[in-house]
């Protein structure tokens, strides 16, 4: 059995976000082949029913196929949307009490948009006396409220079943001028695929597919979740891990939560304990549905541009279950890239009083820009279908013992098709069965080769070339005081190359001090999951101390551009450094350390260090360090996914603990230190309901050891306009240094609390973040007195560093723009002229 797809770690941009880019661009190399064609073998129908006089939508009208059993209801915009197979009806009728009936001809076999206009009509009705007070709708939710936990709480500690899951990416969005390009000459065999959504009235082209078996097992105490994977299948893009990748990309909707988490936002669930404040119910119908009688409930938000859904559900008279449920986000949700996204639930009772979720529909339209037509977007749809329920008795009881969640056994890619037409709970559609072999098809075209290449060089900085990649071009030049222009080139091993060893390596020059540098890494992965490598790294360069891992390095292209000063405080390091990683199982990783590393003063200036005391001076040319150190890595239920040599962290509810010690060696007598250095972390990221979420990280740390002043905690600082989550924004490098600290950052997320609320800034989508960081560390009398600090590098006395702000997210989407004050050290010694106010600005995208 082979172990992979974890939950917990890091993976960089090179390998999660490229591949979202490179899937996008062969969503819109493929697309634009697409004319409108319709699928033969399904009627496709979509429209909108209007009142004749006042032009307004009429909700919750009939819409039946004549002549069969197939009808659906409009939604509270007079919409609907309606699939038929075959050829049983050609007339379609659009009725409701009050309104004149109308009927349409249908064209079989075709995507069509029929809309109905209904003239009201003067009826005498017979006399009703009703008798209730208040909205029934209201009632039969407060009884679904009530007896939530009953239909949810499970008595049994351990249960099984199977889950089938279905993931399609589509090309949407046809424009007739880019049909006919000759460029795209060699992909028109695509054409016999187009097909046409009825959830957007856009064509679309099927682009990618992946299919997987497995059986899950879920523990109630102490809680647990293992899944091995039987049977995966995929097309589109060769890479096995793209199935986990989408799998997590999609998460799972538990409706009976009061929040319901899509894309790290709480959105309200219909049936939440609260659900009366934030949506209105209305009784739409009553029937039996699987032998049990049935209410129909409709509901929509109260509020614009929450995070709420809009749809309906049938629930069960008696043990007020949710039986089914259709929903959608509301339309103007303040949410980015989603033009629109459905959930459809269906739930059934098993073991004749267990009420569980059987099958689950996620429908998502992303696109950058909102309800457009003309731009090139993405169209995902994930099913899953879940069966064999086994409670209590599990065929595998030793399961929980498997250090990793999720395992894939190592046949499962190897299954035949006869076997999946055996194994799929419903039959894969014609346009489906042709998926994989349009695209192995579309993928052998050289043009199609030479867009991946240039798609995933744009969004990893590396450009592909055989077995090597070239890059990163965001370091091909930079500038500093020191060095002046600075040139670098660079490369590192593909998977071609080898799937197990990365080898990376460059060379740079400056031209003001006439040096090279140059640097080399090498990892080795043997196994993914749990994950076990080998790192091993050298590196002659220049270097800023006190830059956080978050920041960009001092020798990237948008460093040398937007530094709020000159770059001079870099430091010539000699570094070697080999690390193993050993992750014992899904939550806690641990990595051994040996660091050799020399610091060289630049110019012909020295270290000077006093040893004994002032009159005992030492005049170094370099300091010279020996480590060795354990980090560990303690994270619960963190959800992440595999890239190719790294992990990509999505996110956890429970706090990530990170420890780190280092142990300073003495190998020669005159210029190596003994020390012991200890760091530990805290970082969580929660939600606060409609107003947001936070995200706060402790730091605390304590240096043993008399040691220069290279090796004490010289804190973090940003000398550059762009911000920096994990720096005190408007402190400088080298300002301030300490033996022990303790660190506190706090950041919360409002995402449109405020602005939604204003007619103005609501069309904008602006939203707000405030913002808070406290740092207080002492230096002890030995190591304040031991070296020489330069420029204006002290510690921080009584005084804590305190600086805070607030700015605003998603302008434009993809803009965040801070304003920060500092609070303290405003009149320090030496430091009169600290600049106490800055407006940042940075990248950030958020759904």
């Amino acid at each position: 059995m082979k172990q992979a797809f974890p939950n917990n770690s890091r993976l960089g941009f090179n390998q999660s976000q490229a591949f979202l880019f490179f899937a996008g661009l062969m969503v819109g190399i493929i697309t634009l082949l697409m004319p409108v064609y319709g699928n033969a073998q399904i009627t496709k129908i979509i429209g909108q029913v209007i009142d004749t006089q006042t032009k307004e939508p009429v909700p919750f009208a009939n819409i039946i196929v004549l002549s069969t059993l197939q009808g659906t209801l409009t939604d509270f915009q007079g919409k609907y949307a309606i699939e038929l197979k075959g050829t049983g009806s050609d007339s379609l009728r659009a009725s409701l009490l009050g309104y004149r009936q109308t009927t349409k001809q249908i064209a079989i076999g075709q995507f069509q948009i029929i809309n109905f206009e209904l003239t009201r009509q003067d009826q005498n009705l017979p006399e009703v006396i009703i008798t209730y007070k208040g909205n029934p709708a209201d009632a039969l939710m407060d009884s679904i409220i009530k007896y939530k936990k009953r239909n949810t709480f499970q008595s049994f500690q351990t249960y099984q079943y199977n889950s089938y899951t279905k993931i399609q990416l589509d090309a949407n969005n046809v424009t007739e001028r880019i049909i006919n390009r000759k460029i795209l000459e060699p992909f028109k065999f695509v054409l016999d695929y187009v097909d046409t959504s009825t959830i957007s009235g856009k064509s679309y082209l099927p682009v990618m597919i992946t299919e997987t078996n497995s059986v899950i097992y879920e523990r109630k105490f102490p809680k647990a979740k293992k899944e091995i994977i039987t049977a995966s299948k995929i097309s589109g893009i060769d890479d096995a891990n793209i199935t986990q990748y989408l799998g997590k990309l999609t998460q799972h909707i538990d409706i009976y939560r009061n929040y319901t988490d899509l894309f790290e936002k709480n959105f309200v669930s219909p049936i939440a304990d609260f659900g009366h404040d934030f949506y209105k119910y209305y009784l739409i119908d009553s029937a039996f549905i699987k032998e049990k009688w049935c209410y129909h409930i409709m509901f929509k938000p109260k509020r614009k541009q929450e995070l709420t859904y809009t749809g309906g559900l049938w629930v069960n008279d008696t043990s007020f279950a949710v039986v089914s449920i259709q929903m959608r986000i509301a339309e103007d949700a303040n949410i980015n890239l989603v033009n629109y996204l459905g959930v459809e639930q269906q739930f059934s009772k098993i073991d004749g009083n267990l009420w569980m979720k059987t099958k689950d529909k996620l429908y998502a339209d992303f696109n950058p820009m909102e309800h457009a037509k003309k731009v090139i977007g993405v169209y995902g749809q994930k099913t899953n279908i879940y069966s064999n329920f086994k409670f209590d008795s599990l065929e595998n009881s030793q399961v929980f013992k498997l250090p990793v969640d999720i395992t894939i056994l190592d046949d499962a890619n190897q299954i035949e098709d006869s076997y999946w037409d055996t194994i799929r709970p419903e039959s894969l559609s014609e346009t489906e069965q042709g998926i994989y072999e349009m695209i192995d098809s579309i993928k052998n075209v050289p043009v199609f080769k030479k867009y991946r290449d240039i798609s995933y060089g744009l969004a990893s900085g590396y450009f592909p070339w055989g077995k090597f990649e070239i890059g990163s071009y965001f370091k091909l030049f930079s500038y500093n005081t020191l060095e002046g222009a600075r040139f670098r080139i660079g490369g590192r091993t593909s998977t071609k190359f080898s799937k197990k060893l990365k080898l990376e390596a460059y060379i740079a020059y400056g031209i003001k001090d006439q040096r090279f540098k140059y640097g080399g890494k090498l990892l080795y992965l043997y196994n993914k999951n749990p994950r076990r490598s080998l790192f091993v790294s050298y590196k002659y360069d220049m270097e800023q101390i006190g830059l956080s891992s978050t920041a960009r390095a001092t020798d990237n292209i948008f460093s040398s551009f937007f530094s709020r000063g000159p770059i001079d405080k870099l430091t010539m390091v000699r570094e070697y450094i080999i690390a193993y990683e050993y992750e014992w199982f899904n939550g806690l990783i641990n990595t051994a350390e040996v660091n050799r590393r020399e610091l060289f003063p630049l110019g012909d200036t020295k270290f000077i260090i006093y040893p004994d005391s002032r009159n005992d001076t030492v005049y170094a040319s370099s300091i010279t360090t020996t480590e060795i150190g354990l980090d560990t890595r303690i994270s619960f239920k963190e959800t992440y996914i595999n890239g190719k040599f790294n992990r990509l962290t999505i996110k956890s509810e429970y706090p990530i603990i990170s420890i780190r010690y280092r142990y300073g060696i003495p190998l020669t007598h005159n210029y190596d230190y003994t020390y012991h250095k200890l760091n530990i972390g805290i970082e969580q990221w929660f939600g606060l309901g409609t107003i947001g979420w936070s995200r706060f990280k402790i730091d605390v740390g304590k240096i043993w050891g008399t040691l220069p002043y290279p090796l004490l905690k010289i804190h973090v600082g940003n000398e550059t306009w762009l911000y920096d989550k994990n720096s005190s924004n408007m402190m400088n490098y080298y300002e301030f240094v300490s033996d022990q600290y303790i660190n506190l950052f706090y950041t919360h997320h409002f995402d449109g609390f405020f602005f939604n609320k204003i007619p103005g800034f609501r069309k904008l989508k602006w939203r707000e973040v405030v913002y808070f960081r406290g740092l207080y560390g002492t230096l002890s009398e030995k190591n304040l007195s031991f070296s020489q600090f330069p420029g204006n590098l002290r510690p921080l006395g009584k005084e804590p560093y305190l600086e805070t702000g607030a700015g605003i997210e998603n302008i434009f989407q993809v803009l965040r723009v801070f304003a920060i004050w500092r609070l303290t050290h405003l009149n320090d010694y030496g430091n009169e002229s600290a600049t106490k106010f800055g407006i940042f600005a940075s990248v950030y995208f958020s759904f």
